[in-house]
């Protein structure tokens, strides 16, 4: 485990620093991300402070990953995708030191190709909270 003193993701998690959730587990959050690839793109965190995939303990594998499947399905049935891109960095292109996997709705011909990534914002905190909501209901309620 590395150090959660001044870990944003550890304020959001603890609910310290504000964020547009999308799933509430005992083991593990989903928020949006803060500055969006697409709109739906979220990242979900471990709540214990790890920093990379290789610190997650064994047994935390399945279940962590079981979120990013139903976070991948949801991006589909909610937000229309055709598809989703779920990706982790360790260390390297880390933006933060806190375990995170991406979420994020893709479409084809959407633009993003190889590693060139434009960012895109949401047009109000009132529509990033209803993508939120969206993708929190489907979770909550799987079809």
């Amino acid at each position: 485990m590395g150090d959660s003193k001044r870990c944003v993701f550890c304020e959001i998690v603890k609910g310290e620093r504000p964020a547009h959730v999308v799933l509430d587990a005992p083991d593990a959050m989903a928020f949006l991300d803060a500055r969006p690839l697409f709109k739906g793109h979220t990242l979900l965190v471990p709540r214990t402070h790890y920093e990379t995939l290789t610190d997650l303990p064994g047994e935390s594998l399945g279940p962590f990953f079981g979120h990013a499947q139903r976070l991948a399905s949801a991006m589909e049935s909610v937000l229309g995708a055709a598809g989703s891109f779920v990706a982790l960095n360790n260390r390297v292109s880390q933006s933060v030191p806190h375990l995170h996997v991406h979420v994020v709705p893709r479409n084809r011909k959407d633009g993003l190709r190889g590693f060139f990534w434009p960012r895109q914002k949401y047009d109000s905190d009132a529509e990033a909270a209803e993508y939120a909501t969206r993708l929190s209901n489907a979770l909550a309620n799987p079809a």
